[in-house]
């Protein structure tokens, strides 16, 4: 491990990596809302950042499901556009929270290697 991998580093990587896929899953729920037979696919988003922290050595391989329990429509197609808006809003705001965390962290970084130095 090099000096630039702190463990909260690795951390914060994780969760825009998974914070990026789920931005990425509720855009193609959007993009299907129309078609036939389309299931809403998401991941356990708390379930996924706790296996990270088990493990945070291991190659992540998040299980991306299909959601259910939702209200399906004649033509089998269960996207609801008010669950994905709300999943999306929240997600870019888990996003624009984990960006913050991570300047600050390298903010500390370049603090610590620029101490002393005048």
């Amino acid at each position: 491990m090099s000096w630039m991998e702190t463990p909260l580093l690795q951390r914060m990587e994780r969760f825009l990596d998974l914070a990026a896929l789920r931005q990425s899953l509720v855009s193609s729920n959007i993009a299907n809302v129309d078609t036939p037979g389309y299931r809403t696919r998401d991941i356990d988003f708390e379930k996924e950042m706790q296996k990270a922290a088990a493990a945070p050595d291991a190659t992540p391989h998040p299980v991306v499901r299909e959601i259910s329990g939702l209200v399906e429509r004649p033509d089998q197609n269960n996207v609801s556009i008010d669950r994905e808006s709300m999943l999306l809003a929240q997600t870019q705001l888990q996003f624009q929270v984990g960006v913050a965390l991570l300047k600050q962290e390298f903010k500390r970084l370049v603090t610590a290697i620029t101490e002393g130095k005048s």
